[in-house]
């Protein structure tokens, strides 16, 4: 599989009218797979809570667009913020496991590239702030 404009391109259309504004392509055979490897199309206004994954680090690297990564505390207020753009270098991050975090998608047609461990698991109550 080639990883192209047309791909992305076909993502974000599915995502501009998704209800959440953002569409996951999986990457992986399933969700029971040991590497959960996916692009992740968001649009401005995307809603993500703040969350963490307790057993895994998360790597983003960005396709195109822009969002800005924020690390937070346990009651969701901002530690750090981190922009990436890939117009000014800034290419990725990797988020360890347990840090709190969401993301704010700044630019229509944002596509990033997203690899966790798997098997895929929902987040928990716990593991989000409300």
């Amino acid at each position: 599989m080639i990883l192209d404009d047309k791909l992305l391109d076909e993502v974000t259309a599915r995502t501009k009218t998704s209800e959440r504004l953002r569409m996951n392509f999986n990457l992986h055979d399933s969700l029971d797979a040991k590497a959960q490897r996916l692009l992740n199309a968001l649009e401005p206004g995307t809603v993500l809570p703040v969350h963490r994954h307790p057993h895994t680090d998360e790597t983003y690297v960005i396709l195109r667009g822009r969002f800005d990564v924020i690390f937070c505390d346990e009651h969701g207020r901002q530690t750090q913020r981190f922009a990436l753009d890939p117009l000014k270098g800034v290419y990725g991050i990797h988020v360890p496991k347990g840090q709190w975090h969401t993301l704010e998608v700044l630019e229509s047609g944002t596509v990033l590239f997203e690899v966790k461990d798997g098997p895929y698991a929902p987040l928990a109550p716990e593991d989000m702030v409300r």
